[in-house]
């Protein structure tokens, strides 16, 4: 090859960079935190046997042999959405295969709304929505995570400079991916109202990816959260297979901007849609995790076992390094029988590497204690 292929991979394996597949483990034999299970629907086979119980559920097709543009089952996809947007009045979903898909799809597709487009993003977004941007072609900078002091000023020095932008989009999470810190959409609201009212046109671009199931009014999400000023947020996408348990991401927007993305995301456009059965899935799922109420106690109650100070059920015990986040996973699978993987370099800053611990209320009390005791003796003071 060109390249010295394998000498860059030993490369990575030195610096303790290299990823692998981990081996899996059957059920029960490890006390998984590492899975974004949170609501513990899919450790569940309850649902499972109900859904198949149903034969319409029975006669779904496993695929659709085309894009949702060409596909002539629609059934699936439409009774989904229609579920979806019953919970959200006022909104209009959209499905599509991934949350990836999503953020790849929907951020090239919004700057072409506009004629001088700027994107401001949190420093920490998810990998997929950088990715989005960078398709996007627009010109974009980063704000320091959660920031929104800096946002505003950013906000300001665009709004007022020779080369004010027509079209600014906000870009955040509402639960981060690796921290489980929460963004402020109350503020993002205000500041989108007062640029608007100076004649800057500004969206909001909130992926609640970790959010979807947990936060918010039966688990609708943080946007939801804010009541009826939910609305201004201009794109919202949740995902179905964290919290929800089944596969493929939703995008909720306005009628006009859905029929938008419809025709401009090329990840919808080009790709072949999900099976119609994990549509009737995620539809189950869906209304399934509404009623969830006793496993959102239950995830907020473990929270507080592993912090009474925080709270967050996605945790991050930073180690420092690749090298200790390796050794401390390492010995809690050994030792514990308890699985929590390391986080490292570009995924986290480099010297913020991790264990990143994602609580599901399917988890049994006792695992949590062995694992708070085990943080509190081997993480770095």
């Amino acid at each position: 090859m060109a390249t010295d292929l394998q000498g860059r991979l030993d490369s990575l394996a030195a610096a303790s960079m290299l990823r692998q597949i981990p081996a899996g483990h059957p059920d029960g034999a490890i006390a998984d935190f590492s899975t974004n299970d949170y609501l513990g629907l899919a450790a569940d086979p309850r649902h499972q046997e109900r859904f198949m119980a149903e034969a319409a559920n029975r006669a779904v097709p496993f695929t659709s042999s085309a894009s949702r543009l060409l596909a002539s089952r629609q059934e699936a996809y439409s009774s989904l959405e229609s579920t979806i947007d019953s919970f959200y009045p006022g909104r209009r979903s959209l499905l599509l295969n991934s949350g990836y898909h999503a953020n790849t799809g929907i951020l090239p597709a919004l700057p072409a709304l506009f004629n001088r487009p700027l994107i401001l993003a949190d420093k920490l977004v998810h990998a997929s929505i950088i990715d989005g941007i960078v398709l996007s072609r627009a010109d974009f900078r980063r704000f320091p995570h959660n920031d929104l002091d800096r946002l505003e000023k950013m906000l300001a020095r665009a709004a007022e400079g020779p080369d004010r932008p027509d079209g600014i989009i906000i870009v955040v999470e509402s639960v981060y991916s690796m921290d489980g810190d929460r963004a402020d959409i109350g503020r993002l609201i205000d500041l989108r109202r007062h640029y608007r009212a100076k004649g800057v046109e500004v969206m909001i671009y909130v992926d609640e990816a970790h959010a979807i199931g947990v936060e918010g009014p039966s688990g609708l999400g943080l946007v939801a959260a804010a009541g009826e000023r939910a609305g201004e947020v201009d794109v919202v996408v949740g995902t179905f297979g964290k919290a929800l348990a089944s596969a493929g991401a939703f995008a909720l927007t306005g009628a006009d901007l859905r029929a938008w993305i419809v025709n401009r995301a090329r990840s919808f456009i080009f790709s072949t849609s999900l099976p119609p059965i994990v549509a009737r899935w995620s539809e189950h799922m869906f209304a399934a995790a509404a009623g969830a109420d006793t496993a959102r106690a239950t995830l907020a109650t473990y929270a507080a076992m592993l912090d009474p100070h925080d709270r967050r059920y996605i945790y991050p015990a930073v180690t420092g390094s690749a090298e200790s986040a390796i050794a401390l996973s390492q010995r809690l699978a050994d030792e514990l029988a308890i699985k929590v993987l390391p986080i490292r370099t570009p995924t986290v800053p480099p010297g913020t590497e991790r264990l990143r611990i994602s609580l599901s209320a399917a988890l049994d009390r006792a695992a949590i204690v062995r694992l708070r005791q085990f943080l509190d003796t081997n993480l770095p003071q």
